[in-house]
């Protein structure tokens, strides 16, 4: 295959940062074209830590689900457990794990990968780790925070399709949770 015509990676001359919050933080980075090399593009890039989420499916083969309420949209979602990957989280899949407990109660006996992606490469530095947990028991309520509210919904699985075509499941994360779980996207090689 050439390579005439593929785009070509660019070159980061410098960075700075323009904002900085506790969720991300905004850099502006000015790159080099390699084939204009006395020119500088700036290209406007949120940084933020690894995220997680999770498909809690029970053994009667409902998945554990929440709703909370989104502040983006303003709207409650219904979602699988999710967030970053703190600090003293020594991975994604312990992350996966303390949110599962924290946003619906339930411990799980197994957390495996499904998949990885990129959020949106275009403006977004962080990655997306989605996983499955199974042999559930519920510990107890949802652990939430003084700015989450979370209601815990068991939803059989042969009615997560219908709900993402309907829009019922809105959450991009979340659809792409479900197609690794499903076998509609391949994980990283």
């Amino acid at each position: 295959m050439s390579d005439v015509g593929r785009p070509k990676a660019w070159t980061r001359a410098h960075s700075r940062e323009l904002a900085r919050t506790p969720v991300f933080s905004l850099s502006a980075h000015a790159s080099v074209h390699p084939d204009r090399p006395g020119a500088t593009h700036d290209f406007y890039v949120l940084d933020a830590p690894a995220w997680v989420n999770v498909v809690p499916i029970a053994d009667d083969g409902r998945i554990v689900m929440v709703r909370q309420f989104r502040h983006g949209i303003g709207q409650v979602t219904l979602e699988i457990p999710g967030g970053m990957v703190d600090a003293q989280d020594p991975g994604p899949r312990e992350a996966a794990w303390r949110e599962l407990i924290e946003e619906t109660g339930y411990d799980a006996g197994r957390i495996e990968p499904v998949g990885e992606i990129s959020p949106n490469p275009a403006i977004q530095s962080n990655r997306c780790h989605s996983f499955v947990a199974t042999e559930l028991v519920l510990r107890g309520p949802p652990a939430n925070d003084g700015t989450e509210e979370t209601e815990v919904v068991l939803v059989p699985l042969r009615q997560i399709p219908p709900m993402i075509r309907s829009g019922e499941i809105c959450h991009a994360l979340v659809v792409v949770a479900f197609c690794h779980l499903l076998g509609l996207a391949e994980g990283p090689a």
